[in-house]
Order: structure tokens, then C-alpha cells, then sequence
């Protein structure tokens, strides 16, 4: 495939929000791991077809796998789990897709993370054993406080100072009793009156076939500005009333979904999905030990949304913490590196993915550790030529240039 890096970048993100976009542009500027986290899809495009780790068993891959798409979260059950966090391009793929593109974003993050080069691939390594010894054992399990160490561990004990009223009050303001999003210009952003009612109504339409449909009623909506990848995807952060104004009332995300990256490079068939909405919500149900509350998908104006609660408890480690202590870092992948196991592990054998004695031979054979290392080390210096080509453009205003003639 012929490079031409900020052609492809803008072809991908074509209908995109053009301020939102060039929000997106500017975050991927900061490093090339910034860079890596906004383009999943050149990822895909570049993936070989006939490489031999094809050949590995299917699973429900998250699809973008990297160090910032594991977090914490408060299950449905009220406990507060760690895990894969990002489930927006996720789809029946080779286990292998999703090592690689991790074993890639420890590499490229580890020159902003000042960590040596060779100290980045005795990270790797941590990661790939403690993968291959959690699936070979067979056994999915769950990473919560008691059972989480290192930084994971420092990160869910912190959660426990957190309250529902302090994030409320970070986010929202008080009028009288009750509560109004605060529109900061970063973000979130203003949000049309006739919008508005819009998303007023497919709301209220949803609530209604819910258990409890006033938990749902709508007092304010604003446009939210989160992420890299999907920036200038059409996203709202809703307020409702949950189970009380003004402290008992709820932050929800409400996202659109316009498909996955991986969807034009996958040699698996994919399951009849009902909408793109509902692909994410399911996989994220299947891989998750218990999924997050109020996870939902609607349909909105002909266009696939995920609903999803947005929680004090929502949080992911702080790389920079590692503090010159490699070993804080080798227990973080080696965390990491059982979750995604684990996660492998619990949803196999649905709908054509691989069932646990697949796995298990797959661990056990290890022979395949040593391709995918040296493809995400060759795919690195990939990532990084990209990259330079990309902020060159960026200085000569093409890419920005090319974004308003498509949005015009």
C-alpha cells in the first residue's frame, strides 16, 4: 500500500466534526505514541495478510490495544473492576492482532516514558509470559482491589476517596436544587436548542421500556470532547435525574458508533450484528468480567449510539508514575498481560471464537512470541516515519487545509 501517510489519515476522517478534528490533529502532535492511540486504522491497513500470525486462534479482540485502553470501572454489580476498557473497533480477529498492536505501544511510549529501549523489551517479554501462562492455565478471572498489585492496585485503593457529589460538582453547577452541565469550551461544548430536544426525545423513547424510565429523565446535554481516536465522532454527556437532584443525579455518555477499523481487513465472518451499537455492547459483555452499569445501545437519528455510565470510579493508570522503578512497570504489564488472557479466555467459544483448548495449545506453543515481537519492532519504525511526515504536514497546514475543503 502506497504510504502517503496525512492522505490516508484525512480519507479515514472524512464527516468528522472540522473542529473537532482538528482537536484530534493536534493531541496525535503531541508524540508518536499520541499519534499511534489516534490511528488505529493505519494499523489495519498495514497489517500483513499472509503473515503466519493469522493463523492464530480467533478471539473477541478489543482492536485498538494499547497501555491508555485499560481502566477502572464500576461494574453492574457496584464493585470496581480493572480491565480493557475501549471496546469501539472490537470484532472476531486473530488473538494476535491485539498483542501485536500492545507490544507496539509499549515501544513507541517508552522514549516519552524515558525508559531504555532494551528496558522497553524486557516489557514486552513480561507482558507475552504473563499472556502465555494465564491462557495456558485456562482460567478466566477478574483484577479488583484485593487481588490487583503495584500501580493498578495504588490506583483502585485511590478510587475509594471518591465521591458521586465531588464528581457532580466537578462537572455540573448548581441552580437552586438543580444541577446544569458546566460548558467549559474544553471539554464539552454548547449544544443547539433543537438538538436539544432531540436527544431529549430518543432518550425519553429508550427510558420507557426500562425498569425505572424517570431515572432517565433528561435535565441538560452537551457535546463531549474526549478520547483521540474518536474525536470528532458525534458524543453528548448527558445529565439525568438517577435517583435524585440535586446529589443523586447521573453523568451518562452517549456515543455514536460509525463501525469498526478493523471492518474492511477481517478474513473472519462476523456475527449478523442488529447495529454497530449493539457489536460493542456485546463484546464488551462477552469480554468483560462484569460489564460497566447502564451500558446500552440506541438508536439515534439513523446513526448507532452507545449509553454508558460515566463514573467517578472511571480512571487508568498514570504511566508517568512509574517513577525510574522498572519494576513498577514489568507488574503492570504482567497485570495487563493476564487480563487480556483472561478476557480471551472468557469469551471463547461464541460465535466462531476459539474455546479454551485452543487457547490453552496455543499458550503452550510459544513459538509465535518471537514473529509477533520483531513484527511490532519493524512496525515501530513504521509508526515513527509516519509520524515526522504527519507534523511536517502540520507545520505546512496540509493536512488542516485538506480537512476544511472536505467539511466544505
Amino acid at each position: 500500500m502506497a504510504r502517503h501517510v496525512t492522505e490516508r489519515i484525512r480519507r479515514f476522517n472524512e464527516g468528522r466534526d472540522p473542529g473537532l478534528l482538528q482537536l484530534k490533529y493536534q493531541a496525535m502532535r503531541a508524540d508518536v505514541f499520541a499519534f499511534f492511540r489516534g490511528t488505529c486504522h493505519l494499523f489495519y491497513e498495514d497489517w500483513p495478510r499472509a503473515s503466519a500470525l493469522n493463523e492464530a486462534p480467533p478471539v473477541w479482540v478489543c482492536g485498538d490495544l494499547h497501555l491508555e485502553n485499560f481502566g477502572s470501572y464500576k461494574g453492574d454489580n457496584r464493585l470496581v473492576y480493572f480491565d480493557i476498557s475501549d471496546f469501539d473497533e472490537a470484532a472476531l480477529a486473530p488473538c494476535t492482532w491485539d498483542l501485536a498492536r500492545l507490544l507496539t505501544s509499549i515501544l513507541l511510549s517508552s522514549a516519552a516514558l524515558g525508559v531504555k529501549q532494551a528496558d522497553a523489551l524486557a516489557l514486552c517479554k513480561s507482558f507475552l509470559d504473563a499472556y502465555t501462562v494465564s491462557l495456558a492455565r485456562g482460567q478466566a478471572r477478574v483484577t479488583e482491589q484485593e487481588t490487583a498489585v503495584g500501580l493498578v492496585k495504588e490506583l483502585l485503593i485511590g478510587l475509594r476517596q471518591r465521591r458521586r457529589k465531588d464528581f457532580l460538582n466537578e462537572r455540573t453547577k448548581l441552580a437552586g436544587r438543580q444541577r446544569r452541565l458546566r460548558v467549559d469550551q474544553k471539554r464539552t461544548l454548547k449544544v443547539a436548542p433543537e438538538q436539544k430536544k432531540k436527544v431529549k426525545k430518543v432518550i425519553k423513547s429508550w427510558a420507557a421500556a426500562q425498569p425505572d424510565p424517570g431515572f432517565f429523565k433528561l435535565l441538560d446535554v452537551a457535546h463531549r470532547v474526549a478520547g483521540t481516536g474518536s474525536l470528532g465522532v458525534e458524543r453528548y454527556v448527558l445529565l439525568v435525574a438517577g435517583k435524585g437532584s440535586p446529589d443523586d443525579n447521573y453523568l451518562l455518555d452517549f456515543k455514536a458508533q460509525p463501525g469498526s477499523a478493523l471492518q474492511p481487513y477481517l478474513q473472519l465472518p462476523q456475527p449478523p450484528w442488529e447495529s454497530q451499537a449493539a457489536r460493542v455492547v456485546a463484546i464488551q459483555e462477552r469480554v468483560q468480567g462484569t460489564p460497566p452499569a447502564l451500558l446500552a445501545a440506541v438508536r439515534f437519528e439513523d446513526h448507532d449510539f452507545v449509553l454508558r455510565e460515566l463514573q467517578p470510579y472511571q480512571d487508568r493508570v498514570s504511566l508517568k508514575q512509574w517513577d525510574g522503578r522498572l519494576s513498577r512497570l514489568v507488574k503492570l504489564l504482567r497485570t495487563m498481560g493476564e487480563i487480556t488472557a483472561w478476557d480471551q479466555l472468557r469469551s471463547g467459544g461464541r460465535q466462531g471464537s476459539a474455546i479454551a483448548d485452543d487457547l490453552i495449545a496455543f499458550a503452550q506453543a510459544r513459538s509465535w512470541r518471537r514473529e509477533l515481537l520483531a513484527y511490532a519492532r519493524t512496525y515501530c519504525e513504521q509508526v515513527e516515519k509516519d509520524y515526522r511526515e504527519f507534523v511536517e504536514a502540520l507545520k505546512k497546514k496540509s493536512v488542516n487545509s485538506k480537512v476544511r475543503k472536505s467539511a466544505s
